[in-house]
């Protein structure tokens, strides 16, 4: 069985690597990128089995790639989980929680990051 390639999609270079580490030394093949507009062109040169894409990123935000990608037939069976800050953030930014109920992602987690929950949740579609 090949491994399951997983798309880790943040502006922060930090969370990127650990998140994709903890994947890698899980058995997963993982494509990184640092926003939604660079995760559009990983995503046209190979579908990812799952992405982790973060809310709040310059550029396109992960609400809006998130909508593009369910809304395309090509893309709208990819599993999505997203990582948010928003609930600490939505006094002083455009994000709200309504944007974000109303996404279609799989999953939500909540920032800072519990790897441990992320991976649980990331198993749980390949089990």
């Amino acid at each position: 069985m090949s491994k399951k390639y997983v798309l880790v999609v943040d502006d922060d270079p930090d969370l990127v690597e650990t998140v994709g580490i903890m994947l890698e030394s899980h058995g997963y093949e993982v494509g990184k990128a640092y926003d939604g507009v660079e995760a559009e062109g990983v995503i046209k040169n190979r579908r990812p089995d799952l992405m982790i894409l973060d809310v709040m990123m310059p550029r396109k935000d992960g609400y809006q790639l998130c909508k593009e990608l369910k809304q395309d037939a090509a893309t709208k069976g990819i599993p999505i989980i997203m990582l948010t800050a928003v609930g600490d953030a939505v006094p002083t930014t455009t994000y709200t929680h309504r944007e974000g109920m109303s996404m279609e992602a799989e999953d939500y987690i909540e920032k800072p990051v519990d790897t441990k929950k992320l991976l649980e949740s990331v198993n749980g579609f390949f089990a």
